[in-house]
């Protein structure tokens, strides 16, 4: 154990690189403090298409990154099987296609030479269809499918993935501390970086806290934290928008192409659909990068091509991320390399401080091994990497879904989707739930979350606010954007977190901020009268909070009053 305030890492970044390197770390034995200005995965690491896959257009030019992301895709799989969900895929070719049936002839070589990496995957091998056959698995696509090539890719829930590597680093040691901004390194005499200071927003503290190694890993936000030593690195920040329709449209996902040739998904996601991603050079505000009507009009352009009835089907939500990609000059947005790079800064006379950098959510965990290794060297510690076999926490079991529906009278559904989330965690909050059935209450019906879910989620899952519980238990990611759940969600944790009733609906507000940012671009049809509800909420806490406000000035103005009065008197 490391004196207070004192530390082995410190790792400033809460996205799945820095809970990675934070979980390796832990498991390892070095003390390990990690802080992250929001909550995890707000950057590309929760904004993301939502797959471990092994990156088939990096083939064209980066094998390695490939291979790398096959390799820990089976590794994944292992540590967290509950996260996980097989997508078969078709790559469909069609009439309009320029050299079509060449097209479809040199699809089918290129697949034969990612399935050498399918094992690594546990994927399947490619499979050529003709045009019928294509039509029989997926009715929906254009009739002018000349024909089709199937492959296996495997999509994940990127947000619990990475809270879930959080909790486990906590759980061995770590200490893990959300709403933390960075203010600033502190430095020796020699210049070497020695320690960080930084504001706990919740708690309203500054503190300090020492380590001789600190990773800057904070994704597209990394060359401005660095600069606060006075220097930098660069990057290709790359904006990559989704759009997210309200329940399954196939149960195939897709590769399109857009009308500038860029490759895209269309993709069955948990319970929903998912469609992108945009690649576009970004120099806005990383912290509130807009999504914008022109770039869901673009995704739908290219998903009409291949499945012409899209417009039929609802769209919910968007969604954006910033890729931390490494710099290069000349090259398009998706034809930059998706590697990762460990830079150390004392080649910049600036000892102490790494920064990673680059990189997919498929070799998340690599990097991290990486990034440990390099860490234990200079602390001399001799424990190998366990990463690759040790389980996260909801993989350490099985849950028999039917059991527990019969005992506890509830629809095999709402169980089987609460597995989905935690896995076998989900074993506590059901035991619980046991002994008190109306926990089973459903607060969110569009996403089937139980009270019982937010409290353990409030109460295990390092949760500091009210919105932090929309990423571990999609609570008001939904149709109705939290209209129906979010008030009574914010009471559950006002009574967890003993908020006072102003604080309660400072979290509300903020909650639907948030939602609101999202659906704004898709806001049209049947989803502007939906937002007319979401916006009466709104405006109703609103009211209520000024309400409150007034109510407690006014009371404790009467207070000061009487005790004037009553020292008056004496």
């Amino acid at each position: 154990m490391s004196k207070k305030n004192e530390y082995d890492v410190i790792i400033v970044g809460g996205g799945i690189n820095g809970v990675g390197i934070a979980r390796d770390c832990a498991l390892r034995g070095i003390s390990t403090l990690l802080i992250e200005k929001h909550d995890f995965a707000r950057g590309a690491s929760g904004n993301n298409t939502g797959m471990i896959h092994g990156g088939i257009r990096y083939l064209r030019y980066d094998v390695e990154t490939t291979k790398l992301s096959c390799t820990d895709s089976g590794y994944i799989q292992k540590i967290a099987s509950h996260l996980l969900s097989r997508i078969p895929f078709l790559f469909p070719v069609f009439q309009g296609d320029s050299k079509g049936r060449l097209l479809l002839e040199g699809a089918e070589i290129f697949f034969e030479a990612y399935d050498i990496y399918q094992p690594l995957k546990h994927g399947k091998s490619h499979t050529r269809l003709t045009g019928k056959e294509a039509l029989q698995l997926e009715p929906g696509l254009s009739p002018d499918v000349i024909g089709a090539v199937t492959l296996d890719e495997w999509g994940i829930n990127a947000y619990r993935l990475t809270v879930e590597n959080a909790v486990d680093a906590s759980l061995n040691g770590a200490d893990i501390r959300t709403y933390c901004e960075l203010n600033d390194f502190v430095r020796d005499a020699a210049g070497s970086v020695i320690g960080i200071r930084f504001y706990d927003r919740i708690r309203h503290s500054h503190e300090e806290h020492r380590a001789p190694v600190v990773i800057n890993a904070t994704g597209a936000w990394g060359p401005r934290i660095s600069a606060k030593t006075g220097v930098a690195y660069r990057l290709r920040q790359g904006k990559g928008v989704h759009v997210v329709f309200s329940h399954r449209i196939s149960n195939y996902g897709m590769i399109m192409n857009a009308i500038d040739g860029r490759q895209m998904f269309f993709l069955p996601h948990e319970s929903g659909t998912i469609i992108g991603t945009t690649d576009d050079d970004f120099y806005g505000d990383l912290d509130a990068p807009p999504m914008l009507e022109d770039e869901v009009k673009y995704i739908l352009q290219s998903a009409r091509k291949v499945f012409p009835a899209i417009d039929r089907y609802r769209q919910i939500s968007t969604y954006v991320g910033i890729r931390p990609t490494i710099y290069q000059w000349g090259k398009t947005e998706d034809g930059l390399s998706r590697e990762h790079a460990i830079i150390d800064h004392a080649d910049d006379r600036i000892p102490g401080l790494l920064s990673v950098t680059g990189g997919k959510l498929a070799a998340y965990r690599q990097l991290a091994e990486e990034v440990t290794d390099l860490i234990a060297h200079r602390l001399h510690v001799k424990v190998p990497c366990q990463t690759h076999e040790a389980l996260l926490p909801g993989a350490k079991g099985k849950i028999d879904v039917a059991e527990f529906a019969t005992k506890l009278n509830i629809s095999e559904l709402a169980v089987s989707r609460m597995v989905s989330k935690f896995g076998f965690c989900a074993k506590t909050i059901l035991d619980s739930a046991e002994k008190e059935k109306r926990t089973l209450e459903e607060v969110c019906l569009c996403e089937s979350v139980s009270n019982a879910e937010l409290v353990y989620s409030a109460e295990k899952e390092l949760t500091r606010c009210l919105d932090d519980l929309r990423g571990r238990t999609k609570l008001g990611k939904g149709s109705c954007g939290g209209c129906h759940c979010a008030w009574r969600a914010s009471q559950i944790v006002a009574l967890e977190k003993n908020l006072e009733p102003s604080n309660q609906l400072i979290e509300l507000r903020h909650m639907m901020n948030q939602t609101f940012r999202e659906r704004r671009a898709v806001l049209k049809g049947a989803n502007l009268a939906s937002e007319e509800l979401l916006q009466a909420s709104y405006f109703l806490s609103g009211n209520l909070a000024s309400f409150m406000r007034a109510a407690e000035y006014q009371l404790g103005l009467k207070g000061k009053i009487l005790n004037a009065v009553i020292a008056a008197e004496k």
